[in-house]
């Protein structure tokens, strides 16, 4: 419990303290953002404004989960160390891809096959390693079985499963992508995210199948390799994603650009993956999802019928044309993230309640 604590102060401090040290930096470097001509007319403010944010909170994050350790004396677990990978590693893509932005000053980074081929060295490695390192009870960071709340049905074999890893993590990179398009709306949502599966990590570990010999109802038990690491990693994550809102919020002083975008999404998906709680992050997640699934909806027709659904894509644009303020639209989207992390969590604790 400690470490969840520790990890989670010392992230939240590190980009209270932090993010404006990098703000100076950035803006003395000139990397600021570039806007779309295609965007809502009211971001033509936004432009100049320092990008690459995410490298605040990731830093904080890694930083805040080795002192966590340090503090406690606790050794690092392969779960914990595979996701802190996965979020680097899909930062670093992005990071990529925001550096081209603003040397040559336009909209689009990497070219799409160069990214694309970032992303899924990234993936398969982590859904290669998620795999080893069985414990003494033979369990491994990930499984091969699909997940809900726990693992169902029978295995899919290690290649599925690479690709199903694959297929969540850029689902989910390009879903916070895709949302980080007003100030805060996609730091907000992640801080969300990252709470439940905070208190998910801490169930688990007290529910875990690794201390079946107390547990009341054995039969209830979770099958997961780290639960109570996987914790600490998700209370960082949301320490160094709040401290990094107060600097992202309306009006933001910086954004946190595909540097960021990408960490939270393939952090969210590793997490997901590591806990066996694939499918139900579709809930926890439901404002990355409704975004993207907009995109898909607007892509599709426009190419069958020749007709948009939306006036823009993603949702939060259609509804800024629309006539909402920007500040609305954040605040109602989060109401919504909030709403679905409610239930995600209501359906997490059902479930185990209804095996017990």
């Amino acid at each position: 419990m400690r470490q969840i604590l520790f990890a989670g102060a010392i992230g939240l401090f590190l980009t209270l303290i932090g993010t404006p040290l990098l703000i100076k930096l950035l803006a003395r470097k000139g990397y600021g953002q570039f806007i779309r001509d295609d965007g809502p007319r009211t971001h033509g403010s936004k432009k100049g404004t320092p990008t690459m944010g995410g490298i605040s909170f990731i830093l904080a994050t890694l930083i805040a989960y080795a002192l966590a350790k340090v503090i406690t004396g606790e050794d690092p677990t392969y779960s914990g160390v595979l996701v802190l990978f996965l979020m680097a590693g899909m930062g670093l893509v992005g990071f990529l891809d925001d550096y081209i932005k603003i040397v040559k000053q336009r909209s689009l980074g990497l070219r799409a096959k160069a990214k694309m081929a970032g992303q899924l060295i990234v993936g398969i490695a982590f859904a290669v390693l998620a795999l080893q390192f069985a414990d003494s009870r033979g369990q491994t960071p990930a499984s091969t079985k699909l997940s809900f709340i726990t693992d169902f049905g029978w295995s899919i074999g290690p290649v599925l499963f690479v690709v199903w890893a694959l297929f969540m993590i850029l689902a989910m990179s390009n879903g916070v992508n895709l949302t980080d398009g007003l100030d805060g709306l996609a730091t907000g949502a992640s801080v969300m995210v990252f709470g439940a599966y905070t208190f998910i990590g801490l169930w688990q570990f007290q529910e875990s199948c690794a201390n079946a010999g107390t547990l009341t109802n054995p039969n209830a038990c979770f099958e997961v390799r780290d639960p109570l690491d996987l914790a600490v990693v998700a209370s960082a994550l949301m320490g160094a994603c709040f401290g990094f809102l107060w600097w992202n919020t309306s009006p933001a002083k910086i954004f946190m650009g595909d540097t960021g975008s990408l960490a939270l999404g393939g952090a969210l998906a590793g997490l997901a993956i590591c806990s066996r709680t694939e499918l139900l992050l579709a809930l926890l997640g439901g404002l990355f999802v409704l975004i993207t699934m907009s995109v898909v909806i607007q892509v599709g027709s426009f190419k069958m019928t020749g007709k948009r659904v939306f006036r823009m894509a993603p949702l939060q644009h259609h509804f800024e044309l629309k006539g909402w303020s920007e500040v609305l639209v954040v605040v109602r989207f989060w109401i919504i993230q909030g709403m679905c992390v409610i239930v995600g969590l209501g359906l997490f604790y059902a479930g185990w309640a209804a095996d017990k």
